[in-house]
């Protein structure tokens, strides 16, 4: 009875942290008592058990994974599915405070020298970096919450047989992020199912991986569709903070924009620079290719490359966008339901700022992408120039929005591209959302939402749908309604 009981309390805090549907990974049913109580690191089995997890002196199989039914995610699919695959995957690195390096065996040409200055982080305690970005989520991590000094993360780290790979103090969690690694080949749901079992971990989660929302790849139609003058439209001075890809801030539309940057990834080559720069162009751009808040002043955090980032690069990004006082920050991309990503964006609203999300370009039949779907997160869906909804476009309850964003004309690396998908409609909302803050600073990220949700110009069936949200943005509306 009692290998029953732990063996039931494993796979039922396995399936607590799992959002998506899972598969089930079924190990040796026939482990004996010690053997699980080894595996689960109790004060009684400690003294013998191997390193390994299994009981020693022939007390049972050493080295045995778990027991009973563990429980996993299913696997993200590519929500980025026009771009070419990478020649090889590319593993982000924490932040640990460093500024981006080209130090590669291919040795990429040289990036061009930032017009703004690079914001260091500090305070990050780094073991090793990721080893992989593949998948759902890293395959040999952790993401845990953790009440505690240093002194305690090392003490957890030492009773669950875990290596600490990053730690720092997280601003929008309020509480220490610690970044443990897997080095015995425990499946991650078996880790965070026996990490529930202590008080002093508060949060346990995967680090999951996400995926930016560029689909495809004539001229910028969205002013005349969202009903913005493009002749009297400003952002000036508002604070739009974008974590995307790296930029390219020697492109002439973004000449002035970029207040400043961070690289919460500094370790990994910046080598695609063209999704940031169109999203900062697209809120923000100057000169021919003007964005929808010119005078909008960017801070721009980089945590993506080949597409694709982590959970803690993410929340990185996030707390260092918390800090610039910025008024709106824009999230042009998509992956699973993680409680940390929720906690940090139900923070960022409370602290005042609007959260502008991709819904996502998987298809009618997507699960629900996020922090899109979070509450409090607009989540932004993509149209044509004659309104009609993007064919790769998720659907759910949880859209709350349509703008403008298949083939519009935007920055690009060096030039300019035509580009689709939900990150450029996403753009086009934060945009013009930083228009309302300039003609009125004190309203509210709550007046604001509910501005564009009762002034939105119904699409699809009557009313709010899973198709278009509340219907197609419509600034001037918005900006003239009353709270």
């Amino acid at each position: 009875m009692a290998a029953k009981a732990v063996i039931l309390r494993v796979a039922v805090l396995a399936v607590a942290f799992v959002a998506a549907p899972a598969f089930a990974q079924t190990n040796d049913p026939n482990l004996s008592q010690k053997q699980i109580d080894c595996l689960n690191r109790t004060t009684a089995a400690g003294g013998g058990c191997d390193k390994d997890g299994g009981a020693k002196n022939g007390a049972g199989t050493p080295g045995a994974a778990t027991s009973g039914a563990v429980f996993l995610p299913a696997l993200i699919v590519d929500l980025f599915p026009n771009s070419p695959a990478p020649a090889a995957p590319q593993t982000p690195a924490p932040s640990n405070g460093t500024s981006s390096s080209n130090g590669s065996n291919s040795a990429p040409p040289p990036a061009p020298t930032p017009s703004g200055p690079v914001t260091v982080p500090q305070g990050l305690n780094l073991a090793e970096p990721p080893r992989a970005v593949v998948g759902e989520f890293v395959p040999d991590e952790v993401l845990v919450t953790v009440d505690g000094d240093p002194g305690v993360v090392r003490q957890i780290a030492n009773s669950f047989g875990l290596q600490v790979r990053s730690q720092r103090q997280s601003r929008l969690l309020g509480t220490t992020l610690v970044r443990f690694g897997i080095t015995d080949g425990r499946p991650v749901g078996v880790v965070l199912a026996q990490l529930a079992a202590d008080g002093r971990t508060q949060r346990r989660e995967p680090n999951h991986i996400y995926s930016l929302q560029q689909a495809a790849g004539i001229v910028n139609y969205a002013f005349d569709r969202i009903a913005l003058d493009a002749g009297q439209a400003s952002g000036e001075n508002v604070r739009v903070a974008v974590i995307d890809t790296g930029i390219d801030d020697t492109n002439p539309a973004l000449a002035g924009v970029i207040a400043d940057q961070y690289d919460a990834m500094p370790n990994v080559p910046i080598e695609k620079r063209d999704h940031g720069t169109s999203v900062d162009g697209l809120i923000a751009g100057v000169g021919p290719l003007e964005g929808m808040a010119p005078g909008a002043r960017i801070y721009h955090a980089r945590a993506f490359e080949d597409g694709k980032s982590t959970m803690d690069v993410i929340l990185s990004a996030l707390d260092w966008a918390a800090e610039q006082n910025v008024r709106i920050i824009n999230m042009s991309f998509v992956g699973p339901k993680n409680d940390l990503l929720g906690t940090a964006c139900r923070n960022a609203r409370a602290m005042g700022m609007v959260l502008v999300a991709a819904a996502g370009n998987n298809g009618p039949k997507a699960p629900y992408g996020y922090p899109a779907a979070f509450d409090g997160v607009i989540a932004v869906t993509a149209t044509d120039a004659k309104d009609g909804l993007m064919p790769q476009a998720n659907r759910g309850a949880y859209v709350f929005i349509s703008a403008p964003g298949v083939e519009m004309v935007a920055p690009s690396g060096a030039g300019s591209d035509v580009v689709t998908g939900t990150s450029f409609a996403a753009a086009i909302v934060s945009g013009a959302i930083a228009n309302l803050i300039h003609a009125a600073p004190d309203r509210s990220a709550d007046e604001i939402e509910k501005a564009l949700a009762a002034t939105a110009k119904d699409l699809g069936p009557k009313g709010r749908d899973n198709d278009f949200g509340y219907g197609l943005l419509d600034i001037k509306a918005a900006g003239a309604a009353k709270e």
